[in-house]
């Protein structure tokens, strides 16, 4: 398994002084008060005080628990009680799993009896967010709300400086830039062609700035979260701080990956749609054509759509496994092989959750500004001459930034405890994490209740 940050197993302790590698027991000490070893000549004295060893020893390996004096003629005592039903009839100190009874004899052994007669082995140890076993997607999205509601100075600074990032330059450049362009050329009946273009220019410059720098800061985010999430994993805290110095590394990277797997998405839409628009461009059947463009689409969307689900892991695979770019992709494809429907029905479910979350946050706040920016529901549907008051921009903004705050740690936590799960399941990342976070011998490498899926 891979080392990742804040999972490093610590060093194993030095065994004590004295002792073999592999002993089981405490070691017994030479002489004890009350117990004599068995004579080892014949005709020496066992009748030592404290000893009660006979002076005719059976051979070695032929021991057995003294039942007490018995004439030649007495019955041997009647057999003990059959045990309590569920508890194995063990006893505190008596053999089996915990000192209460080892399982019956015969086929079945522990799996019919349960773990020492107690129904089922411990549950699986919980030092931070999520029980360090396989997990369920309510536990995955239960993980994630406890990480923001556990950190929540340091989650919640991290969203909201990055949510007003974005936000700010939304309102920015739609009330500075996007309203003039379109005030001055698509609502005009006397604008030329060249003020068109122009205006078409200018709105893709518009449009990319908000795209990068929106990227820019959610990548920082998610970098950050990413490793506030798999602290909180081990029930370990983490500052801002800390989190941007083991996240620093890895942000070229991250770049990078988004900027491949961008390539590739755009790729797969050209590969698409080129055979429709060069059948519709070299004058052939516009059906033909029509049909050859819209199923290209369709594919390229299909394909598309299954490759971001095989790819989705590779986030938090380059970031907490310290892996390149191509590694990262080919760690996100194995763990998700197998699993597609279910990473993709969370994802979509988690999708789901934090869109209407965001939506009941935003809409208040975009109904009181189209109320307060005069032209109600022309602010509202766009519909406003093309304009867009300061009012309104400013109001829905707030609200767009209190949503994306409270969705961002969600869809970054889910993300991270989805790849720490798909790791339990195939690689038993489970045992190094509660390595990690110091709870062996507390019900940690035991399944326990598995949920479903």
């Amino acid at each position: 398994m891979t080392d990742t940050p804040g999972w490093a197993s610590p060093g194993s302790a030095p065994s004590p002084e004295g002792r073999e590698p592999g002993a089981s027991g405490p070691a017994e000490p030479a002489d004890r008060p009350g117990l004599a070893k068995p004579a080892s000549q014949p005709g020496t004295d066992a009748q030592t005080p404290g000893a009660k060893w006979s002076n005719e020893q059976p051979p070695p390996g032929q021991w057995s628990a003294p039942t007490g004096a018995q004439g030649p003629d007495q019955a041997p005592p009647p057999p003990p009680p059959p045990p309590a039903a569920g508890w194995g009839g063990g006893r505190p100190g008596g053999p089996g799993p915990g000192g209460y009874g080892g399982p019956p004899p015969g086929p079945g052994g522990y799996g019919a009896w349960g773990y020492g007669g107690w129904g089922g082995p411990p549950p699986a140890a919980k030092p931070g967010v999520i029980p360090l076993r396989p997990l369920g997607v309510g536990e995955i999205l239960d993980g994630a709300v406890s990480t923001m509601r556990t950190h929540w100075r340091t989650v919640l600074g991290i969203s909201l400086a990055v949510s007003l990032l974005v936000e700010t330059t939304l309102v920015l450049v739609q009330g500075l830039l996007m309203n003039d362009i379109t005030q001055a050329s698509f609502d005009s009946r006397d604008a030329s062609t060249d003020d068109i273009l122009r205006a078409l220019r200018d709105s893709l410059i518009g449009t990319g700035l908000i795209t990068v720098i929106s990227t820019i800061a959610v990548l920082i985010s998610t970098a950050l979260l990413t490793t506030i999430t798999s602290r909180a994993v081990l029930g370990k805290p983490v500052g801002i701080g800390e989190a941007w110095r083991e996240a620093r590394p890895q942000i070229p990277r991250l770049f990078g990956l988004l900027l491949l797997i961008g390539l590739i998405v755009v790729g797969l839409g050209v590969a698409g749609t080129l055979p429709g628009i060069l059948v519709l461009t070299l004058g052939g059947g516009d059906g033909a054509g029509a049909a050859l463009l819209a199923l290209g689409i369709l594919a390229a969307i299909v394909v598309g759509g299954w490759l971001m689900i095989r790819l989705y892991l590779a986030t938090p695979a380059l970031m907490l496994e310290r892996q390149g770019i191509v590694k990262s992709m080919s760690r996100s494809t194995k763990l998700v092989r197998g699993s597609w429907w279910r990473v993709f029905g969370i994802v979509l479910l988690t999708g789901l959750i934090t869109n209407i979350v965001a939506s009941l946050v935003s809409i208040p706040f975009a109904l009181v500004g189209a109320a307060a920016g005069g032209d109600a529901m022309g602010n509202l549907f766009g519909t406003a001459g093309g304009h867009v008051g300061w009012t309104f921009l400013i109001i829905r903004g707030i609200g767009s930034l209190v949503g994306t705050a409270l969705t961002l740690p969600i869809s970054a936590g889910v993300t991270v405890l989805l790849y720490i799960d798909q790791r339990i399941r195939r690689e038993a990342l489970d045992l190094e994490l509660a390595r990690a976070a110091g709870v062996q011998g507390n019900g940690a490498g035991t399944p326990g209740p598995v949920p479903g899926s």
